[in-house]
């Protein structure tokens, strides 16, 4: 089937005593699927780097951005609805939050978690290794690509730090969008990918109808 969008922008309300969450734009859209293709063509394949001096923490992740909210806070009010925070805060305190993985709602925002489509640990035996602080930085941050969006919390359990190859959304209507993003994502930040890996990707972007 074809993509879905993940996400819907905060809906602006005026409640007395409660602020909205601020008015920020759609996720980023996926690539189109020929798009995605010549992405996973044009991928380096590569033996996975070692996990050797890995942590979460190098990647400063749910930063504070330029609106003054972290990146946790902006994904939740950019992809939830009703979205409301709480006054003179960036944290929502109440709203939905769509989990595109498995097809579910969230209605408590303590249950909302925010994935990285490409996993931080994946991405580290794909590059990342090799990189900056300010650039693992910038994509454990990523809000202009399609690298952040919501899953309920056993959705991203079940995924952990797993890519396509050993894993994939339990809600099959998204596996091709979950295909343009993860590759896109991939070709933007110039990551490796393996031969396994490649396989799913392609077989998953077989699913999109155009």
């Amino acid at each position: 089937m074809r993509r879905i969008v993940f996400g819907l922008p905060a809906t602006v309300l005026v409640l007395a005593g409660v602020s909205t969450a601020p008015a920020l734009a759609d996720p980023p859209a996926p690539p189109p699927v020929a798009t995605a293709r010549a992405e996973l063509t044009a991928l380096t394949v590569a033996p996975p780097h070692s996990m050797d001096g890995y942590a979460r923490d190098k990647f400063d992740i749910w930063s504070t951005q330029p609106d003054g909210c972290t990146t946790r806070q902006d994904v939740l009010a950019r992809d939830g609805r009703n979205v409301q925070d709480k006054p003179d805060h960036c944290q929502p305190v109440s709203g939905t939050w769509y989990s595109v993985y498995d097809d579910t709602t969230v209605t408590d925002v303590a249950k909302a978690t925010i994935d990285h489509m490409v996993p931080l640990a994946e991405a580290w035996r794909s590059g990342a290794d090799t990189w900056t602080a300010d650039q693992r930085k910038a994509f454990g941050n990523d809000l202009k690509d399609p690298q952040l969006l919501i899953a309920s919390e056993s959705a991203n359990s079940s995924k952990s730090d797993s890519g396509p190859a050993d894993w994939k959304p339990t809600n099959h209507a998204f596996w091709c969008t979950y295909a343009e993003d993860y590759t896109h994502i991939k070709s933007v930040w110039k990551l490796t990918t393996t031969d396994k890996e490649k396989t799913a990707l392609s077989s998953m972007l077989d699913t999109c109808t155009n």
